[in-house]
């Protein structure tokens, strides 16, 4: 009794200490990806950088979405690349809002 009870607060230990080291990835990679997280007169900022594949001069799709629905409001162009992370973009057409969603944009063919 007492072995599992060492290995299981061993365990514990061992996934609440780590937790801060990969909070910024889990974060990033599942609940901030390509959200709009800050919009102001020069445009906004969306988590999405090189590690997402963005370019200076791409289009992309903004989109709203809610648990039942999602419409596109709009495109963005990206203009600047900060890190691997965040990149900063343009609004081109539409009215996109912080949270909204950015995305490549389609092709036609």
């Amino acid at each position: 009794m007492r072995k599992h009870l060492s290995i299981g607060a061993t365990i514990s230990l061992l996934l609440f200490s780590s937790t801060p080291l990969l909070a910024q990835g889990v974060g990033h990679s599942f609940f901030m990806r390509d959200k709009i997280v800050r919009m102001y007169a020069g445009g906004a900022v969306a988590c999405g950088g090189q590690a997402d594949g963005a370019q200076v001069g791409q289009i992309l799709e903004v989109y709203h979405a809610t648990p039942r629905h999602r419409c596109m409001v709009g495109h963005v162009q990206v203009d600047q690349v900060f890190d691997d992370y965040f990149a900063h973009f343009q609004v081109t057409n539409g009215t996109p809002l912080k949270d909204d969603w950015v995305r490549l944009k389609r092709s036609t063919s």
